[in-house]
């Protein structure tokens, strides 16, 4: 990302109504912001370019896939060092979703999505806590997610 590429107002106003609905038409926004087509198509292209738009998803309901855990683990490593081919196992493993390096008390944490607490419990058994380089996990299970939206512009 470029570091020096600064965003205006209607860069803002645009990413914003992209935020809302990001399968909201180009042509849309422009009649919203009141700004030409071209001009929405142009400054999106130029806000990927610089890596502030980095793509969009499809966000699907875990509990409507079958997946009505969701878990967040600390990870400590024997070794900082581990967290290179830590990190690439974990990419190989489905039920994770999110990994974080952090500050604190853990060297990674996690955030996984399993079928049932039996789940987690196989999870973490056979796959994480197996890991040579961990050291030692501590999870902790989400009851509710009363916040979930995307950063505000």
């Amino acid at each position: 990302m470029n570091k020096k590429f600064e965003i205006d107002k209607i860069d803002r106003q645009i990413l914003d109504e992209l935020r809302l609905d990001s399968r909201c038409s180009f042509q849309d926004i422009a009649r919203k912001l009141k700004v030409s087509g071209g001009t929405i198509h142009v400054r999106v292209n130029k806000l990927r370019e610089a890596g502030i738009i980095k793509g969009t998803r499809l966000i699907l309901d875990p509990a409507g896939l079958g997946y009505d855990i969701c878990a967040f683990i600390g990870i400590n490593l024997h070794q900082a060092g581990d967290h290179i081919s830590v990190v690439a196992k974990l990419k190989k493993m489905p039920e994770v979703v999110e990994a974080h390096f952090t500050t604190g008390s853990y060297s990674l944490f996690i955030k996984v999505f399993v079928s049932s607490t039996a789940g987690l419990h196989k999870f973490l058994v056979e796959k994480l806590q197996p890991i040579p380089e961990v050291q030692s996990t501590e999870t902790l299970i989400s009851l509710d997610m009363p916040i979930d939206r995307a950063l505000a512009i």
